[in-house]
């Protein structure tokens, strides 16, 4: 390969005005692409965790009427909302399915912030990583909820955006009768990326937040808890990851 079809990606990429970080991001897979290099972590290259702490563990030692609120009051709930429910027969964000009694995932979400703000009277900022094809419809919904909105932190943080590549070429794609077709979402692992070129992470960081709580939006298991909070911050450790 020449390389030129990175050029006219980073290109495209800079017209349509993504940040210069995520550009590098994408050229810097680009690379591994070109060269072939295989970056997948493969089932085999990987050995089971061990000694894996119980969720229920984690109640026991920090559960309670009375559990200390403090973490929980420098904590964020950041949603990964960038998909379109298509393998279930939607055009829009999956998480404006309804799941429970004509209620959303989205609904649900912003419920159980609700609640556990008023429950242990924190702030308890909600961000939404949405991509180009979810931020309107979820944007839309959520003016029904005003309350929800922090100041001074945004309901949301739009993905990047990356052209796609014609697989014999590695050109980026063209197609003038519906450009948007032209662009994916990186996918999740965008999180960083967004947290610093959007400004949120300076915008949370201003506000007192040191513990963010990720997960996808149709996870409603990952819902706030004090407690998790709590036992999070006592652990020491720079980041945790919930195992099934």
């Amino acid at each position: 390969m020449s390389g030129k079809g990175l050029i006219h990606a980073k290109t495209k990429m800079a017209r349509a005005g993504v940040h210069e970080i995520a550009v590098d991001v994408f050229a810097r897979f680009y690379d591994l692409l070109e060269r072939d290099v295989d970056a997948i972590i493969h089932e085999d290259d990987v050995s089971p965790l061990v000694d894996v702490m119980e969720l229920g563990d984690v109640f026991a030692e920090h559960a309670g009427e009375d559990i200390d609120p403090t973490a929980l009051s420098k904590t964020a709930i950041i949603k990964l909302n960038g998909g379109l429910g298509t393998s279930m027969g939607m055009q829009k964000a999956k998480s404006l399915l309804p799941v429970r009694d004509g209620l959303t995932f989205l609904d649900i979400i912003a419920r159980q912030v609700l609640e556990a703000r008023e429950r242990y009277g924190v702030t308890l900022p909600l961000v939404f990583m949405n991509s180009f094809r979810t931020e309107a419809d979820t944007m839309a919904e959520l003016e029904r909820y005003p309350e929800l909105k922090v100041e001074g932190i945004e309901l949301s943080m739009l993905q990047n955006q990356e052209p796609k590549i014609v697989a014999d070429t590695l050109e980026p794609l063209e197609f003038p009768a519906d450009p948007e077709l032209e662009w994916c979402p990186p996918g999740h692992g965008d999180l960083y990326t967004v947290l610093q070129t959007s400004g949120m992470l300076d915008a949370l960081e201003a506000a007192g937040i040191e513990i963010l709580n990720i997960s996808n939006a149709d996870n409603l298991g990952a819902y706030p808890s004090a407690s998790i909070a709590s036992w999070f911050e006592a652990s020491d450790a720079p980041f945790v990851a919930e195992v099934v």
